[in-house]
């Protein structure tokens, strides 16, 4: 026993390593950058016109075309508008929140929490395993999860499907506890409802235990605990059902998830990034495969095949007998298939089926090596596994810039974190704008990015920053996620005056400014491809250029021209 504890400790120190070693690394391109954005002061706004918020719509100072629906100009924001965000339940937001105020606005704050919850996802698959199958399957189970390149990216960003992973497996934990003793039906409520908090996708939970139950345990839909469950998840998950009252009563229509869920179509939302490109049933189907392989390597997915291949050939030839515990993995496997092809296989999504991958390969790989006289062999086949996981993920999370050819050395989930150069950006401000106070500022459209500006004036005065005359000046091409994270985030957040390149040749008074930064991307980072929209940035770099100036010059990890 005590053997097992240690090898235990090793697994999650690996898995720790794995997911904390350069957290911070890597560029802020997708999802992440929205939401810790938003993170930072808790406001639903990010500066999207194509998708406003209630935040813009109850704004004492807006326009909003929602006045027409029964709002009145010149009214506080109302309180409800302040428990949830108007896309995603708050938890992640809110957890975002105490990390940033803490370790600060970089991306090891915010991505920190998706490390600790992957690290105790991996704890969370050892006990499962062992309550379902056997220690060896439950240790088994861990070690890969812990090494295997899906689950250490999903664990690298701040995004949603580490929590919605973890409190998946917390929920699936205490439930099948409860099936033991049916108090533990209480937690597994609670887990229920921080997982409702996080995203709607962690409900898929409910009807994975309703079948289970369903099938095994009716006579526990007669317990008074179970329906306890129930009322604690609803309790805990409350913010958001009365988020979406009120904002049906005021507005006519739910949150922008369920709204799309129920049919409704917005004027205000009529941009649906995320939805848009699922694509049709057939196009989604067609997909899950190509993205199954991008987002995992090829020796576990060829590994889960010839497996589950077996398996099946057995089942079929009537060799096999399900027994309960098999039958609660097949579910989990069915309803979370399923739940990916109607919500789009994207490589984000598919991170919530690695913990069902995992076990059931452990499981079968333990049964048949059970059945082979061989057993040193099979052994070191699943050493080589791990040692090419751990190799895989490293190569493809941990190192700036991977080695070798994408998908047989590393995955493309590279990309979701790639090395391109706005992090350098973002350095370059927080050293030329540490200890420093906007000397002069723009107006805010909004009342809320006003107050939010003045705490911010409040405490660096406070804390003897100095006013600093500064106007930063950036290409339009500069692409929108980094330019949120980096550079609305300066104006939002602190006040620093920030404006495209067009806005600059029309602005009045230019030398109010003692110092002005004007930024362009090279080539070698993301841009937005449209060339027209660099015009005006051609004209102030042409006028830079005859006044004798010469440009600052920023490099990425690679030694490559970014800004």
């Amino acid at each position: 026993m005590a053997a097992n504890k240690k090898f235990l400790f090793l697994i999650l120190l690996l898995a720790a390593v794995l997911r904390l070693y350069g957290l911070g690394r890597g560029d802020t391109m997708g999802d992440e950058a929205l939401y810790s954005f938003r993170a930072i002061g808790l406001m639903d706004f990010d500066v999207a016109a194509q998708q406003t918020t209630p935040w813009e719509w109850f704004d004492p100072l807006t326009n909003s075309p929602r006045l027409e629906l029964g709002t009145k100009a010149g009214q506080v924001i109302p309180w409800w508008v302040k428990i949830s965000f108007h896309d995603h339940p708050p938890l992640v937001f809110w957890v975002q929140h105490i990390f940033i105020k803490i370790l600060g606005e970089n991306n090891f704050a915010f991505r920190l929490p998706s490390a600790l919850l992957g690290i105790a996802s991996v704890y969370l698959i050892y006990l499962i395993g062992e309550r379902l199958f056997s220690l060896k399957a439950g240790l088994m189970s861990a070690l890969l999860l812990a090494v295997t390149v899906n689950h250490v990216f999903i664990s690298r960003v701040g995004l949603q499907e580490s929590y919605v992973i973890f409190f998946f497996l917390l929920t699936l934990y205490w439930f099948l506890k409860s099936l033991a003793d049916p108090r533990y039906f209480i937690v597994t409520g609670v887990a229920l409802g921080l997982g409702a908090l996080t995203k709607y996708t962690s409900l898929i939970v409910a009807p994975i235990m309703l079948v289970y139950l369903v099938l095994f345990y009716r006579k526990l839909f007669l317990n008074k605990y179970l329906w306890g469950g129930v009322v604690s998840a609803l309790i805990i998950a409350s913010p958001i059902f009365i988020y979406n009252l009120m904002l049906y009563k005021t507005v006519g229509h739910f949150d922008f998830q369920l709204a799309y869920i129920f049919g409704q179509n917005p004027q205000v939302w009529q941009s649906a990034p995320g939805k848009e490109e699922i694509g049709a049933l057939g196009d989604r189907v067609g997909n899950f495969i190509p993205e199954l392989i991008n987002s995992n390597s090829w020796v576990l997915l060829l590994s889960f095949g010839l497996v589950s291949a077996l398996f099946l050939s057995r089942l079929i030839l009537g060799k096999i007998k399900l027994s309960r515990s098999e039958v609660f993995l097949i579910i989990n496997l069915v309803f979370l298939a399923v739940l990916m092809l109607l919500i789009g296989p994207t490589r984000r999504f598919l991170t919530m089926l690695t913990p069902a991958v995992v076990l059931s390969f452990s499981i079968y790989y333990i049964y048949y090596k059970n059945m082979l006289s061989h057993k040193n062999a099979v052994n070191i086949v699943l050493a080589g596994i791990v040692a090419f996981e751990i190799f895989y993920s490293v190569n493809s999370q941990i190192f700036y810039y991977p080695w070798g050819r994408e998908m047989w050395l590393y995955s493309k989930v590279r990309y979701e974190n790639y090395n391109w150069g706005y992090s350098e950006l973002k350095e370059f401000f927080d050293v030329e704008l540490k200890n420093k106070m906007p000397a002069l500022a723009f107006d805010s459209k909004y009342q809320f990015l006003e107050s939010q500006q003045e705490e911010f004036f409040k405490k660096a005065r406070a804390q003897g920053f100095q006013p600093y005359s500064a106007l930063v000046v950036y290409d339009n091409l500069v692409a929108n996620i980094p330019q949120l994270w980096i550079l609305d985030r300066l104006q939002i957040y602190h006040g620093w005056p920030v404006i495209k390149a067009g806005d600059y040749l029309a602005l009045g008074d230019k030398n109010a400014f003692t110092e002005t930064y004007f930024i362009r991307p090279t080539d070698n980072v993301p841009f937005k491809n449209l060339p027209h929209l660099s015009k005006a940035a051609d004209i102030i770099e042409s006028d830079l250029v005859t006044r004798g100036l010469e440009p600052q010059i920023l490099k990425n990890k690679r030694n490559e021209n970014i800004f």
